[in-house]
C-alpha cells in the first residue's frame, strides 16, 4: 500500500488523518480516490469496514472551493445515524480547514435551527432523503449548485423504499454533476439507478474481510414499543451483566431511559452529545473503573468506545443500518472474551432486522418473553434462551476488575 499523498490527498489533510490514527489508505481508497479526483462517475461496491466513507470524503474536500459560499457537495444516506457519523468524520477532517462548512440534515432536528444554519455558507450537506426534500419543497435549500453527489448505502436506501425520494432529489441536481454511488450489494434496483442517472461510471469492487462476530452471542427480543422497557429490565435482571452498554436512537430517549432505570435502582449513567466534555470524560472514567454498571448511550457518543470488561450490549432501539449494528455489538466480545448482544424489535422494526441479518449473513436467534402482570411477578420471572452465557464471559469481567484494582494501587 502507498500513502495518501501519492493518491492525491493534500499534506494538510494527510496530517489530520495521521492525528486520527489513519496512516495509509485502504484498498478501496487507493482505487476510488484517484478516479474521483479526475471527476469520473464511480460505482463502488464495498462492505462495511473497508473505509468507503473516506473514499468519497477525501476527494470532496480536495475539490471544494471554500471561497465560494454555495452548496457544492451533497451526500445522501438512508439513516440519521449514518448522516451523523459522516458529519462527525467531516468535522474531524476539517479541523485544519476551518473555511469548509458542512451540515447534517435529518428528521427530528429543530427546523428553525436548520433554517438558520442553511442561511450561512454551507459547502457540504449530509442528509437523509425525507428531510432534504422538505427543505427543497420549502425553497430553503438550493441543490442546483451541487457539483458532487454521493448516494451512500444505495442498496439499503432502496430496500427501505426511498427510491421515489432519491429520484426527486436527483431531478433537482445539475446534469453536469459528478455522481458517486456506494453500495454493499449490486441489486437490480441499484444497477437501474446507476444506468439511469450516471455518466459512463467506472465500477470498482473491493472484497472485504468477513465480519467476525463469532465471539458474540446475538439475540432478538420480539416486543412492542409499549413493553420494550419492561422487556429490557427483565433481560438485565436475568443476565446480570458485569458492564453493559444500552443503545438508544436519540439523546432524548437516552435521557428518558436513563432516568427510568435509575428510578428502578439500576446503576446507570447517560452518554450523549449534549453533555460537556468534562462530564463525558467523568462518565467514561467511572464506566472503565466499573463504578457504573450500565452506560445508556447514543451511537455517535459511543463511537470509538473501547472498554474491556463489557459483557453485554442491549440495542434498546434497533440500529437502522448494518454498520451501526456491527459497531454497537462490537463493544463486547473484546480482548479474547465472549459477549452477548440483545436487540429489541417491535413490529415496525422488522425491515431493519431483515437488512441487518442480510448484511451480517446470519439469522439471529429469537427470544419470546412473557411479561408478568405486575412488578412483583416480574422480579421472579425467568427467561429461557436457546444459548446460555458461557464461562468465558467471566474473562471480560476479570480483565475489568484487574484494571480497576491496578488503578487503585497507583
Amino acid at each position: 500500500m502507498g500513502d495518501f499523498l501519492t493518491i492525491g490527498v493534500q499534506p494538510i489533510i494527510q496530517k489530520q488523518l495521521k492525528a486520527n490514527g489513519i496512516h495509509e489508505p485502504t484498498a478501496i481508497q487507493e482505487e476510488v480516490i484517484p478516479l474521483l479526483l479526475k471527476g469520473s462517475d464511480v460505482i463502488a461496491q464495498a462492505q462495511t469496514g473497508t473505509g468507503k466513507t473516506l473514499a468519497f470524503l477525501l476527494p470532496i474536500l480536495e475539490r471544494i472551493d471554500s471561497a465560494n459560499p454555495i452548496v457544492q457537495a451533497l451526500i445522501v444516506t438512508p439513516t440519521r445515524e449514518l448522516a451523523l457519523q459522516i458529519t462527525a468524520e467531516l468535522k474531524q477532517l476539517t479541523t485544519a480547514l476551518d473555511t469548509i462548512n458542512s451540515l447534517a440534515i435529518y428528521g427530528g432536528q429543530d427546523v428553525e435551527q436548520q433554517l438558520k444554519r442553511l442561511k450561512g455558507a454551507i459547502h457540504i450537506i449530509v442528509s437523509t432523503p425525507g428531510r432534504l426534500l422538505d427543505h427543497v419543497r420549502r425553497g430553503t435549500v438550493d441543490l442546483s449548485t451541487v457539483s458532487m453527489f454521493v448516494l451512500d448505502e444505495a442498496d439499503q436506501m432502496l430496500h427501505l423504499g426511498f427510491l421515489p425520494e432519491v429520484e426527486d432529489i436527483i431531478s433537482t441536481l445539475s446534469k453536469k454533476r459528478q455522481t458517486m454511488l456506494f453500495s454493499a450489494t449490486m441489486t437490480k434496483q441499484v444497477s437501474s439507478i446507476a444506468k439511469e442517472y450516471m455518466n459512463n461510471p467506472i465500477s470498482v469492487r473491493v472484497q472485504s474481510k468477513q465480519v467476525t462476530l463469532d465471539k458474540i452471542d446475538q439475540f432478538v427480543i420480539e416486543t412492542t414499543d409499549r413493553a420494550k422497557q419492561a422487556s429490557l429490565r427483565m433481560m438485565m435482571d436475568e443476565h446480570r451483566p458485569f458492564l453493559a452498554i444500552i443503545f438508544c436512537r436519540t439523546k432524548r430517549r437516552v435521557s428518558t431511559l436513563n432516568d427510568a432505570l435509575k428510578g428502578y435502582g439500576y446503576n446507570t449513567e447517560e452518554l450523549h452529545g449534549d453533555l460537556s466534555q468534562a462530564k463525558r470524560e467523568k462518565v467514561m472514567k467511572s464506566f472503565r473503573e466499573a463504578k457504573i454498571q450500565y452506560l445508556v448511550a447514543t451511537d455517535v457518543a459511543a463511537r470509538g468506545i473501547d472498554v474491556e470488561g463489557v459483557t453485554h450490549v442491549f440495542n434498546y432501539d434497533i440500529p437502522q443500518d448494518v454498520e451501526s449494528y456491527i459497531h454497537r455489538i462490537g463493544r463486547t466480545g473484546r480482548a479474547g472474551g465472549k459477549g452477548m448482544a440483545f436487540t429489541f424489535v417491535a413490529p415496525k422494526d422488522r425491515s431493519y432486522l431483515e437488512m441487518i441479518e442480510k448484511g451480517i449473513r446470519q439469522k439471529i436467534d429469537r427470544i419470546n418473553i412473557q411479561l408478568p402482570n405486575n412488578q412483583s411477578e416480574m422480579n421472579s420471572t425467568k427467561i429461557k434462551t436457546k444459548k446460555k452465557p458461557q464461562k468465558s464471559y467471566r474473562k471480560s469481567e476479570k480483565t475489568a476488575l484487574n484494571i480497576r484494582k491496578s488503578k487503585r494501587r497507583r
